[in-house]
This record gives C-alpha cells, structure tokens and sequence, in this order.
C-alpha cells in the first residue's frame, strides 16, 4: 500500500522520524479471530446521510463513513467464513442496569415523551443486518470502549487458541483503538482492516490508525487480509480472484 490515509495530516518532520524508525512489521500468528466492533444501528441510522444531516436523528451517527464500509467489512467477514476463521462480534450492552462509560452524564433519554427517539434509542445496540453474527459467532456485549473490558474475550481467545486478532469496525479512534491496545496489551498480534474501520471525524480517524500502526498493530489492506485468509484457509476462489 504505497498512499496511506494519513500521509496527509504527517508534518516534514514526522516523515523524517519514519526513515530513522520505520514501523515494524508484527504480522499473522497461526491462529486468528475476527473481531468486529460496535457495527449497530446507532451508528448508521436508517439509511445511509451525510453525517451532519444524521445527527438530529441519530446522535452517535458516523454518516457516510460508516455506509461506505459496509461492503468492504463484508467482504472481509465472508473472508473468515470461508476460511473458517473464528468471528466474534461486539456490540454494547442495554437494558442491564449498568451505565455505559459513554451514557455516563449525558441527557440520552431526554426527549422520553418521544415514542419514535425511545424506540431507536432502545435499539440503537441492535447490530445491522448487513453484517449480523450467524449460528456459531460469539456475540459479546460491553460497557466500556474496549472490547476486553468486562467481557470474556480473553478466555474465549484462548480456549480458541488464537494468537492474532483482526479488527474492523468503529470508532477508529474511541473503541477500535481502545480494542486494539488491550489486545496488543494480552500479547495479541493485532491486524487493523484499513478499509473496514471508520469514524465520525477524518484526522482522527487517519492520525489513529498512523499511532494504531507505529505502535500496537499492522494496518492493511483489505485485499492482503484476504490472501492472507485464504492462504491459511479453504477459501481458493477469493485466492484466486485476489491474485487474478
């Protein structure tokens, strides 16, 4: 990938810093999982907006960055599908009690008098239909940004035997980051799909995956995930295609 996203936002002096450190190249283990982050209807709304337009409806709306990621996260969990990778999706955790850290203050259940607010609000964790898990996923529900947090991940991990996380999903910089420094943290080796992550804010978004890659994880192509997957696994058609 020779243009990153975040070439733009580099200053003269953090290219020269990258040719005295270049970053360095963790890779696959043996065993991955795919980890796919808050993808629900809070997020994306009812149908695809610029993200200023959405944001009276739905609050935490990532506009058209979010729409725009849909096909190549597919692309990516159908990857792991057929080659038998483990896919383990996270979404948040409602009507429990527990306060998530991002409701903590806030005025979410303001408009109560609202049915229609209500109704979305009460379904805001709901993952969309685009990507939602099938018989055999493991869903796991959290009150917190990281993935790790409060959740059995890691047990689960390991019980898997999986040594390599590959993450998608949202915010890049608020709970994909926060997931990829925990697992990093657990020894992870972390892969981030560049194309399958998004967020509401674009130098955020380009300057988190630039520290994500120098720092705790690989930032790839979409594409080279899926040679990748396919090679390890019983996907030759995509394989094929990607080399084709």
């Amino acid at each position: 990938m020779e243009s990153r996203v975040w070439d733009p936002f580099l200053t003269e002096q953090d290219r020269r810093t990258l040719k005295e450190r270049p970053h360095l190249v963790r890779g696959f283990g043996q065993k991955p999982a795919l980890v796919l982050i808050d993808l629900y209807r809070w997020v994306f709304g009812d149908f695809p907006q610029p993200v200023l337009e959405a944001l009276d409806r739905w609050p935490g709306s990532c506009g058209l960055a979010a729409w725009e990621a849909i096909p190549y996260i597919q692309r990516l969990l159908a990857g792991a599908r057929n080659a038998q990778i483990p896919v383990i999706h996270v979404t948040g955790l409602d009507s429990s009690g527990v306060e998530g850290w991002s409701e903590q203050g806030t005025d979410l259940a303001v408009p109560a008098a609202d049915p229609d607010y209500m109704d979305r609000l009460g379904h805001r964790f709901d993952i969309i239909p685009e990507v939602a898990p099938i018989s055999g996923e493991a869903v796991l529900r959290k009150t917190s940004p990281s993935a790790f947090w409060g959740t059995p991940l890691v047990g689960h991990l390991n019980a898997l035997g999986v040594d390599t996380l590959i993450v998608c999903g949202e915010s890049t910089s608020g709970c994909v980051r926060a997931t990829v420094v925990d697992g990093r943290t657990y020894r992870y080796n972390v892969i981030v799909a560049e194309e399958c992550v998004f967020d509401r804010h674009q130098a955020p978004h380009a300057i988190n995956l630039f520290d994500m890659h120098q720092k705790y994880a690989d930032v790839l192509a979409l594409d080279e995930i899926l040679l990748w997957m396919a090679s390890c696994g019983n996907a030759p058609s995509e394989l094929e295609h990607l080399r084709g």
